[in-house]
């Protein structure tokens, strides 16, 4: 019974970030287009946007605040592999259980904490760039802050059940 909730759970979440992945990779080659044109209109016809300089960072911002969870989920994330490559499954589990748990959710806890309040206030001030001639809506980007924090969490819950199902199985 536990198992099959434990299986939904995980199956939903992975789904989540699965989707929320592939939907973001679009934005490597919207971003890549957008450089290449930047740099034609600069070099090219000696002219130039701020919106669209600005338009290929807040790109790049979203495809790595969005793409963590893909990322953990497909364990392509930064990890030191030294010892953890070389250790059977249950080790590796056990690992990844403990770094959630003391490593991966405190440091979500410490970027939501400091993140909320500086996405709030960029709400209340329908907050836009600096630059004269730049993007409207930097709001919406400082919320990516909070969705990078919610989607790894959730990434998180499911590597936390996977790791536990493995260590039951592994003991």
């Amino acid at each position: 019974m536990i198992d099959n909730a434990m299986d939904k759970i995980i199956k939903t979440i992975d789904t989540v970030n699965e989707y929320v992945g592939r939907c973001v990779a679009v934005l490597v080659l919207l971003m890549t287009l957008t450089a290449v044109g930047v740099v034609l209109l600069r070099y090219g016809f000696d002219t130039g946007f701020v919106w669209m300089q600005e338009l290929y960072v807040w790109m790049h911002g979203l495809l790595f605040t969005l793409g963590a969870g893909y990322a953990l989920r497909h364990d392509r994330h930064v990890r030191v592999d030294i010892f953890y490559a070389d250790m059977p499954p249950h080790r590796k589990a056990w690992v990844n259980l403990l770094g959630t748990l003391f490593l991966l959710f405190p440091m979500i806890a410490v970027i939501l904490w400091t993140s909320f309040p500086y996405v709030l206030d960029s709400w209340q001030r329908f907050e836009t760039s600096y630059q004269a001639g730049g993007m409207k809506g930097l709001f919406v980007l400082k919320t990516a802050l909070l969705l990078f924090c919610l989607f790894l969490f959730l990434q998180g819950v499911a590597l936390l059940l996977k790791s536990l199902r493995e260590v039951r199985r592994g003991s």
